[in-house]
């Protein structure tokens, strides 16, 4: 399983995309993990993971706590499928790609910067694997 965490649009907060790729960084402890932007004119998101399940940050998304979030890489670990999320950028995401996706998921019912959802999220991918593995960090 392979976890791909994808963000539309330069990241303007240098901290916050610091704080995002520690979070990516440790999780790769646990098998492979990356962070990349991507434009969605140049990048064919649906072709290129075709199996994998997309979940796309949106806030009319479905709402999970920690440990539904936990579930739902463990669910996709056990399949071996690799799980792709993004992180729309200043305008939310293209347009056609939300019906494509396998999940919608919100982080909140608040709004944040792109950068910060970013960081949260790549947060909770880290605490799902530390919870599956039994790791302290998530007490």
């Amino acid at each position: 399983m392979k976890i791909w965490l994808y963000y539309i649009g330069k990241p303007r907060d240098a901290h916050a995309n610091a704080i995002a790729g520690e979070f990516i960084k440790r999780t790769a402890r646990y098998g492979p993990c990356e962070m990349r932007e991507i434009a969605p004119s140049r990048f064919q998101l649906f072709a290129r993971h075709s199996s994998a399940r997309k979940v796309l940050l949106d806030p009319s998304g479905r709402t999970m706590n920690s440990a539904e979030f936990s579930a739902l890489l463990a669910r996709d670990a056990m399949e071996a499928r690799d799980q792709v999320f993004l992180v729309g950028g200043a305008d939310g995401l293209p347009r056609g790609w939300k019906e494509q996706a396998d999940l919608l998921l919100s982080l909140s019912a608040m709004t944040y910067p792109h950068e910060l959802a970013r960081a949260i999220l790549a947060e909770q991918i880290y605490r799902a694997f530390t919870t599956l593995h039994g790791h302290p960090y998530p007490r």
